[in-house]
């Protein structure tokens, strides 16, 4: 690549840099009462300006803990699920003028103390979505205790993804993501699942209406407590990842978009994604 050319890369790149006046994190929660204070407590001091901690229907102590920790706590009436909790999730920080969102499982499996350095990724202008890959090297995602077919199923699908969305990610399918306001403005989320594939459906929207994702190692620990699919669980997302990335071909070639790929504006009055 000529100098000129690289010139224009970078300042592009710091052309996009961005200063956030408001941090939060958002915790989508259920029966996470074993592992909520140790996650927590990871979370370095100063690094947010806020936790939001959505409940769906817990039938353990989190929200007692929740709010013990200062967090603040929103509940939903009925279980919703993970898909519709990230919603809940997404909208009350969008209120409380967010400027960017750490979406972090409070089960313990993520590394909270590497927020800051992913939040630098979204200040510096390099990245619009940030996820944490739990995929370093095979012996030590196994050695974190990750189930031998969850790797192999997770190394299939993030391949296929690649493929199809354009992108280079290591890992599709992390439970610690980062996004800067405007994603969450402009992606129809709302129009998303209410369960686990809510989170394959947002990164193929990101790609496709062209944000810059990007992920970094985040080390990752396996355990009875952490929260985790099963095998037919595991076989249903799989299946609904691989229904998504034909609707985001179809749209890409114009044959037929739906209603994911359609953009809509979070509506900041009421925040039910402008419908």
């Amino acid at each position: 690549m000529s100098k000129p050319r690289l010139e224009q890369v970078f300042a592009s790149i710091r052309g996009k840099q961005r200063t956030f006046s408001k941090r939060i994190v958002v915790l989508p929660a259920y029966n996470a009462a074993p592992t909520l204070e140790a996650t927590i407590a990871d979370i370095p001091r100063g690094s947010v300006d806020e936790i939001i901690l959505v409940d769906d229907c817990s039938r353990d102590r989190t929200v007692a803990i929740a709010r013990s920790l200062g967090l603040t706590v929103i509940e939903h009436e009925k279980n919703r699920g993970y898909g519709g909790n990230q919603k809940t999730c997404y909208d009350a920080a969008l209120k409380k003028g967010a400027d960017v969102v750490v979406m972090l499982h409070p089960d313990y499996q993520y590394d909270a103390r590497l927020i800051p350095y992913f939040i630098g990724f979204l200040e510096k202008g390099v990245c619009d979505v940030m996820c944490g890959s739990r995929i370093r090297t095979r012996r030590e995602t196994i050695e974190s205790g990750m189930p031998v077919y969850k790797y192999i199923s997770n190394r299939c699908l993030t391949i296929l993804e690649n493929m199809v969305l354009g992108q280079n990610l290591g890992d599709f399918h992390s439970g610690f993501r980062l996004y800067v306001r405007e994603v969450l403005e402009t992606i129809p989320f709302h129009d998303n699942s209410e369960d686990f594939v809510f989170d394959s459906q947002f990164l193929a929207q990101a790609a496709y209406f062209g944000f810059r994702i990007g992920d970094a190692p985040v080390p990752c620990r396996y355990f009875d407590e952490a929260s985790s699919i099963n095998f037919r669980r595991s076989t249903k997302y799989g299946i609904e990842t691989l229904k998504t990335l034909g609707s985001f071909a179809l749209a890409k070639s114009g044959i037929y978009r739906s209603k994911l790929f359609r953009p809509a504006k979070w509506a900041a009055t009421d925040g039910d994604g402008g419908k």
